[in-house]
C-alpha cells in the first residue's frame, strides 16, 4: 500500500513535468523520464520504506526507461549531480519495482536556490548505453 502511495507521488511528479519541454528524452521507442524534487515531497511512512531520508535540504532523483510506455525496463543507472560551485555527489540509484513499472531513485543534498546539474548514465540490459543531462533549481521550502 505505502509502495503504491510513493509511486502516485511519483507519477503525480512526472505528469507535472511532462508539461515541461525537458521532462524526459527520447531514443526511438525508448523513453527516458527524469525528475529531482525534495524528499520533504515524501511521506515519512513511505520514506521509511524505501530508505529515503527526508529534510528540508535533500532531494531526490528519479529515473525511469520505458519502451512505448508500456513497460519499465531493467538498467544500470549512474550518476552524479553538481552545483555551480562545481562541487559533485555522486549518484547511489536504487530500484523500485511495482507491477510492469520501474524506478529509479538517489538521494541528494542541495542548498536554497541551488542550480543543479545532474549526469546521468544508463545501460539498458547490459548492452545500450544513454547519457542524459538535465538540471533543476532547487528551494528549501520552510
Amino acid at each position: 500500500m505505502l509502495n503504491r502511495i510513493f509511486l502516485v507521488i511519483l507519477f503525480t511528479l512526472f505528469t507535472l513535468s511532462l508539461g515541461h519541454a525537458e521532462s524526459f528524452k527520447q531514443y526511438g521507442e525508448l523513453k527516458i523520464f527524469y525528475s529531482a524534487f525534495p524528499s520533504a515531497f515524501i511521506t515519512a511512512d513511505i520514506a521509511k520504506k524505501n530508505n529515503i531520508v527526508r529534510g528540508i535540504n535533500r532531494g531526490v532523483v528519479n529515473i525511469s526507461v520505458m519502451k512505448q510506455l508500456s513497460k519499465g525496463l531493467n538498467a544500470t543507472v549512474t550518476g552524479e549531480v553538481s552545483n555551480i560551485m562545481q562541487q559533485n555527489q555522486t549518484l547511489s540509484f536504487s530500484a523500485i519495482r511495482e507491477g510492469k513499472s520501474i524506478y529509479y531513485i538517489a538521494p541528494f543534498k542541495f542548498e536554497n536556490e541551488d542550480y543543479l546539474t545532474f549526469k546521468v548514465n544508463l545501460k539498458i540490459d547490459n548492452s545500450d548505453q544513454y547519457d542524459i543531462k538535465f538540471q533543476k533549481l532547487m528551494y528549501i521550502d520552510k
